[in-house]
């Protein structure tokens, strides 16, 4: 939303208002928590608790989206296989009780190839059995053919170790009924924030994630105060017609969709990303990726642009 708006306050600093806001009461925020038990939501009142149908789970294509924004919460292992294939056979139901025994710490995901030919593809697979696993949506290579189930657990101790170096410390539940509406988690930054006050935001949304690295909440806020930032003082016009007058710009770029999101053209602004991120190498690509990791952020791992543009972005890297 343009923070000229007539309802927008002289004081407030920037419009966030665009972004869509995790901690709405039930009655203002509509349909924003919609798909949340396929994404992994919230489970029970536990922050970190991630609901999903069971610690073991088919995945075909039309429900991939919804396991890359659950692989925002707890790590997802993703098991390539097919119905001939004997070493499959051997390897699956090793893999069945190594997760299982991780107690929720992550996830199975199985991936039948004949019947998803587009997934195999996506993943690059040329031979089964392939263990892949996505954190926070990105592609984590593991090992192709039967292994034992030793080696299988050392495997799943250093993703488990990448994971929780990257921030990805829930666990996942099942049988969980969901969460009722809750209030912020952190309302004086929270206030801070719909002032445009993004210094002391920041600030309290980094002292929460000192105490509690996984708080999902204060990740969210901290984005929100960045974006907020980086946009004060700016027209969101005049920063969109900048990158469009200079496609190759990288730092045009990404300041042109900060103000897409905020304008409510997400879709725009990972699209103008991931497309300099195809063409760019070195520190510019990944200060590109970076960019669109934190609008990730900003707008929530169910956010229908996000889910989208998480694939885009494994294409584009991979």
């Amino acid at each position: 939303m343009d923070p000229s708006q007539e309802n927008a306050q002289p004081d407030q600093g920037l419009d966030l208002s665009a972004v869509r806001s995790k901690n709405m009461p039930a009655d203002q925020g509509g349909q924003a928590g919609a798909g949340a038990g396929a994404a992994g939501g919230q489970a029970g009142g536990d922050p970190n608790a991630v609901a999903v149908p069971g610690l073991v789970f088919d995945v075909d294509e039309s429900t991939f989206t919804s396991l890359v924004a659950m692989s925002d919460r707890v790590p997802v292992v993703i098991d390539l296989w097919a119905e001939w294939c004997e070493p499959c056979k051997q390897l699956s139901p090793i893999l069945e009780h190594v997760v299982t025994s991780y107690g929720g710490r992550l996830v199975l995901a199985k991936v039948d190839v004949d019947a998803n030919p587009r997934l195999q593809q996506a993943f690059g697979v040329q031979s089964i059995p392939t263990v892949v696993a996505l954190i926070k949506g990105q592609p984590v290579p593991l090992f192709q053919s039967a292994l034992p189930e030793p080696q299988v657990q050392a495997y799943f101790d250093e993703l488990l170790k990448l994971a929780g170096e990257n921030g990805v410390t829930g666990h996942a539940v099942t049988g969980e009924a969901e969460p009722e509406p809750a209030g912020p988690a952190h309302p004086e930054a929270e206030e801070a924030l719909a002032k445009g006050d993004f210094d002391t935001a920041e600030s309290l949304f980094k002292a929460a994630l000192a105490n509690s690295p996984a708080d999902e909440e204060a990740k969210f806020g901290l984005a929100r105060a960045g974006l907020g930032r980086r946009l004060i003082d700016q027209e969101p016009a005049d920063l969109i017609a900048a990158a469009d007058a200079d496609p190759k710009d990288v730092e045009a770029a990404k300041a042109a969709a900060d103000a897409e999101v905020v304008s409510g053209n997400a879709a725009g602004a990972f699209n103008r990303l991931i497309s300099l991120i195809r063409t760019s190498t070195g520190d510019e690509k990944e200060s590109l990726r970076l960019r669109v990791l934190d609008l990730f952020e900003v707008l929530g791992a169910d956010d229908p642009a996000v889910t989208k543009a998480r694939t885009a972005l494994m294409r584009a890297l991979f």
